[in-house]
């Protein structure tokens, strides 16, 4: 059973240090935090058996993201069909991500496609969702930071 507690100012200066760049030694994450590499190796098993760190991951750079398109689109939603709208959104490859919203309408969806073919096609399939009441959608023309 996983215990919940609160971060202190270390956990949140390591995590800082992790999401920019999860590559770092333990050596190297103790010398930028000012303590002993087991310190470093106990909060990151600490981190990792509570669920605060939930994974590893792989963050593509400019050059690979270049030309992607990215696309927000919010969706409405009949309620009683949400969770079967959310199990068909995941079902889509394109779907990089599902957040509940507030307002007029329930969901956005953030949508990476390599062409705008991609993404009408991406779109015709979330809009022939039984339960999706109706969509709007918005290109992202730019990212100024990510701090993902």
């Amino acid at each position: 059973m996983r215990r919940t507690f609160q971060l202190d100012a270390m956990d949140r200066r390591l995590l800082g240090l992790l999401r920019e760049d999860a590559r770092r030694s333990t050596a190297e994450l103790a010398r930028s935090l000012g303590v002993a590499r087991m310190t470093v190796v106990d909060r990151l098993k600490r981190l990792e058996g509570t669920g605060v760190i939930a994974g590893y991951t792989v963050r593509l750079g400019d050059e690979a993201q270049r030309g992607r398109m990215k696309v927000q689109t919010l969706l409405r939603i009949d309620a009683k069909k949400s969770d079967a709208v959310v199990q068909a959104l995941h079902r889509i490859d394109q779907v990089r991500a599902v957040f509940a919203i507030n307002g007029v309408f329930d969901c956005m969806a953030l949508i990476e496609a390599e062409t705008t073919a991609e993404i009408d096609t991406v779109l015709d399939a979330i809009g022939s969702i039984p339960g999706v009441e109706g969509t709007q959608s918005s290109i992202v023309l730019s990212v100024k930071f990510d701090r993902h």
